[in-house]
């Protein structure tokens, strides 16, 4: 398991993905979004749009999630391992175009949309992918070994910090809950973590 963090203005004892809708949205895939930086959880505690608040209670979680191994993961903006590829295109019954393969946020778009029986052009289903795309290409890659959808913190560093949506929710297990206190610019206070919980 891999310690990683993940931010909220909830308080649970486990996750939930029937939750989902509920959070910052799933631009990086259907699953539990987690961090490899504490500061970058406490800063996702505050819905975009919002402004910190002295009202709300902010609360980053620390996590163990699985182990990322060489075929477990899909990169957003790396080609999928030929791997999983074939893995895909086993359940699926058919060839999938390798323009869709290139990277792995098109690779997960098409999935999803083929998974729901969409058609079309692969430019068109690997370009967008609605909630339920999204929630089927998460159970299918669970199916053939996909754990985890995996994003660079920064897009100039991609192999610096990940982000992580952890298509499992029972996979992700929850070590320690803090609350925590945000300043005006949605920073995280230094100092400022107090305990909720240890488990």
């Amino acid at each position: 398991m891999q310690t990683f963090y993940h931010g909220t203005q909830k308080l649970f004892d486990k996750f939930d993905m029937s939750h989902a809708k509920e959070g910052t949205g799933l631009k990086f895939g259907f699953g539990v979004y987690v961090t490899q930086k504490y500061e970058s959880a406490a800063h996702y505690t505050v819905i975009r749009g919002e402004t910190v608040s002295d009202d709300k209670a902010y609360y980053v979680y620390t996590v163990d999630v699985p182990e990322q191994t060489d075929d477990n993961y899909l990169f957003s903006c790396r080609p999928v391992n030929p791997v999983i590829v074939k893995r895909a295109e086993g359940r699926l019954g058919e060839s999938i175009p390798q323009e869709v393969t290139a990277l792995g946020k098109t690779f997960r778009k098409y999935i999803g949309n083929r998974a729901l029986g969409r058609t079309g052009t692969a430019k068109k289903l690997s370009g967008a992918a609605d909630f339920d795309a999204e929630k089927a290409a998460a159970e299918f890659l669970l199916t053939i070994g996909v754990v985890m959808l995996i994003w660079p913190q920064s897009q100039c560093n991609p192999d610096g910090l990940q982000n992580r949506a952890i298509l499992d929710d029972a996979a992700v297990s929850i070590r320690k809950i803090e609350r925590i206190k945000l300043d005006e610019k949605v920073q995280l206070v230094p100092g400022s973590q107090t305990t909720v919980k240890e488990f």
